[in-house]
């Protein structure tokens, strides 16, 4: 692509670079000039103007981010994209779920030219019907087309979304001394409506092992929570051991995500398990978020998946925390 100032007798078929007032009205950036512009500009004095001008194997910019927006997201179902214009296409959820994302292809997209660009939501990221969740832009007014050959094939459905596999639910509370549950229910409630995950029944029961293994293996939901009356400390406190006891499987103690150190994942069989920390109480985002998002999307989680969350895993401090932070000196 040639880029510069021209004689307004040679600019008929060019990119207006930049918007011209005119004595009525405006010729606008990105218009393509037509023989009766070139006529306007000339009866009004211009003799330079500034244009994009396209050469053999060039590809104008709305079409190149068409084809780029048509490879990323293949055949993903959950999504949409908009007509291209001034280069750009953006992609939209069309159902709750999480951002489902090939970094390593996205990453190679990006930097095939840097006129070709692709910038996405965070992986795995929560949205809703109508989330914009990547936008296409080429930032210049064409680019080769081998380049948009290139980076097309480097990334096919690079760009997804996940939805809930999961629709129903259990929770089990624990309880010390026939106390009432702390509040908790309610909380996760509003967590799963919105991926249209329903709670069973409630299932109260002692802070003991034998009885939370009991209530994990007669629990009717696809996926089975623990919110324990007391913070879980250990792999043998009651919420891991019961579920082991239930002869389920531990996968992960304690996560690198703030708060929300003190959750635990694992399954009975096919069945995900997910102990809960005491801050899922709260409504504010935290680590069970994350967890419990990805797992009833489908996704499984190993040791390495937890490992990366550290990174962006400071989350914003809660205002009722019983003990900030921000108090702890070293």
């Amino acid at each position: 692509m040639k880029f510069g100032p021209v004689p307004v007798a040679e600019a008929e078929g060019g990119i207006l670079a930049h918007s011209i007032a005119l004595t009525k009205g405006r010729l606008r950036k990105g218009l393509q000039l037509s023989a009766a512009d070139i006529a306007t500009l000339s009866a009004e004095g211009h003799q330079l103007v500034t244009v994009a001008q396209l050469e053999p194997g060039d590809m104008a910019e709305d079409e190149a981010a068409e084809q780029l927006a048509t490879a990323l997201i293949g055949d993903a179902l959950g999504l949409r994209k908009t007509a291209a214009a001034t280069g750009r296409v953006n992609i939209y959820a069309t159902r709750p779920g999480i951002v489902a994302l090939d970094e390593a292809a996205l990453q190679a997209f990006n930097a095939v030219n840097p006129m070709i660009t692709v910038a996405t939501l965070p992986q795995h990221m929560r949205v809703d019907p109508g989330t914009m969740v990547a936008t296409i832009k080429i930032i210049a007014y064409a680019v080769p087309g081998a380049d948009v050959d290139q980076a097309a094939g480097l990334a096919p459905g690079a760009i997804a979304q996940r939805a809930p596999v999961l629709r129903t639910a259990t929770l089990i509370e624990t309880v010390q001394n026939g106390a009432t549950p702390l509040k908790g229910r309610a909380a996760l409630e509003t967590r799963l409506a919105w991926l249209d995950v329903a709670l069973t029944d409630p299932v109260v029961v002692a802070h003991d092992i034998e009885s939370v293994a009991s209530a994990i293996a007669r629990a009717p939901g696809e996926a089975v929570f623990i919110l324990t009356a007391s913070a879980t400390s250990d792999v043998a406190d009651v919420g891991p051991a019961g579920l082991v006891a239930a002869e389920g499987q531990l996968v992960q103690f304690g996560m690198p995500v703030d708060p929300g150190n003190l959750l635990f994942l694992g399954a009975l069989g096919a069945k995900p398990v997910i102990g809960l920390p005491g801050c899922a109480r709260s409504p504010a985002l935290n680590g069970a978020d994350w967890v419990m998002e990805r797992v009833l999307c489908g996704v499984d989680l190993t040791p390495a998946d937890f490992a990366r969350m550290g990174v962006g895993g400071l989350l914003k401090e809660i205002p009722t925390r019983p003990k900030p932070r921000g108090d702890i000196e070293g």
